[in-house]
C-alpha cells in the first residue's frame, strides 16, 4: 500500500510539474508572439525593447510603472489609446493579442506587480488650489501647463487627458509623484532625496488639481 502511495505521489508530483512546465512553455510563447505584435505596432512610438523617447512616447519598460499598472489599465490604454493624443486604440487586435503584447511588457521587468495594493490606496483629498500652485512649479515644467504633456511641447506625458486619468488610481499617481521613475526625466518629489521634499499633504493637493484637469 504504502509502495502503491508512494508511486501516485511521484506520478502526481510529476503531473504537476509537467503542468507547470506546459504553462511556462504558453506563457514564453505567448510573451514571444507579444514582441512581434508590439514590433509590428508599437515600436515606431515606443521604440524598440519598449524603452520610450523623452517628448515623443513613454518608456513601457519602466519597472516603477510596470509594478504599479495593473493588467486591466495596459489592457485598456492599448485598446481604447489616449483620445486627444498620438496613442491611438488597437481594438482591432483583439483580446487575446493584446494580451499577448501585456506579456511581453511585463517579461522585461522582474519587479513585483504591486497594483492591487496601490489601487487600493485611499483616495486622495486636499486642496485643488494649493495643487495647482505646486503643479505650475513643479510639474507643468514638463507636463505642460494645462497636463497638454508632448502636444504641448513638453517631455512629459498628459496628465490632463481624460482617458487616463479615468484609469489612473489616486494610489498611482501618489507612487509615481513621490518616487517616479528610474531612467526617466520623472524623478521623485518626496523624502530628502526628492526635487522638492513634498509632504503627503501637499501631493495629494496636486492629485486633487490635477483631476481638475480631465479633458
Amino acid at each position: 500500500m504504502i509502495k502503491h502511495r508512494t508511486l501516485f505521489t511521484a506520478l502526481f508530483g510529476i503531473a504537476l510539474a509537467s503542468g507547470g512546465l506546459q504553462a511556462s512553455a504558453a506563457s514564453n510563447s505567448d510573451a514571444t508572439e507579444g514582441k512581434r505584435l508590439f514590433d509590428q505596432n508599437c515600436q515606431f512610438c515606443h521604440q524598440a525593447d519598449a524603452i520610450g523617447k523623452p517628448g515623443f512616447a513613454p518608456s513601457l519598460s519602466n519597472p516603477e510603472l510596470l509594478s504599479l499598472s495593473s493588467d486591466k489599465f495596459l489592457l485598456s490604454t492599448i485598446r481604447d489609446g489616449r483620445p486627444g493624443t498620438a496613442m491611438m486604440p488597437f481594438a482591432h487586435l483583439g483580446r487575446t493579442k493584446i494580451e499577448q503584447i501585456v506579456i511581453y511588457l511585463r517579461s522585461l521587468s522582474d519587479v513585483p506587480n504591486r497594483s492591487k495594493e496601490v489601487d487600493a490606496q485611499q483616495d486622495a483629498h486636499g486642496d485643488p488650489r494649493l495643487g495647482k500652485t505646486w503643479f505650475d512649479y513643479i510639474c507643468s515644467t514638463c507636463h505642460g501647463k494645462n497636463g497638454d504633456g508632448y502636444l504641448a511641447g513638453g517631455t512629459g506625458t498628459a496628465l490632463g487627458n481624460k482617458s487616463f486619468l479615468a484609469i489612473a488610481s489616486d494610489g498611482f499617481l501618489r507612487e509615481t509623484i513621490k518616487y517616479g521613475r528610474s531612467n526617466t526625466r520623472m524623478l521623485g518629489y518626496s523624502g530628502s532625496a526628492g526635487l522638492a521634499n513634498l509632504s503627503d499633504r501637499e501631493i495629494d493637493d496636486v492629485i486633487v488639481y490635477m483631476r481638475t484637469l480631465a479633458k
